[in-house]
């Protein structure tokens, strides 16, 4: 599993928010998607790792801008995680 966390320029309200999530649930095959605008990043967990280009063509037409996308590991916390 992969964190992606995508910095964006444009998204000014929560219809914003939900146009970036739908648009990269449209093109990706993510597991979860959470955009914000008061932050202007959106974060994606998939299976498999996105570069930029990947998150560029998902919003390409949506009018939003790509600045920054930074992938990382990720391991789900379950209750007995330490």
């Amino acid at each position: 599993m992969f964190k992606t966390t995508i910095r964006i320029d444009g998204m000014m309200c929560s219809m914003c928010e939900a146009h970036v999530n739908d648009a990269i649930r449209k093109r990706l095959d993510v597991k979860k998607v959470r955009s914000s605008r008061k932050k202007g990043e959106t974060i994606v967990i998939s299976e498999k790792e996105f570069d930029k280009d990947m998150i560029e063509f998902a919003l390409e037409d949506s009018g939003y801008k790509v600045l920054d996308v930074k992938s990382e590991p990720f391991q789900k916390r379950g209750l007995f995680h330490r």
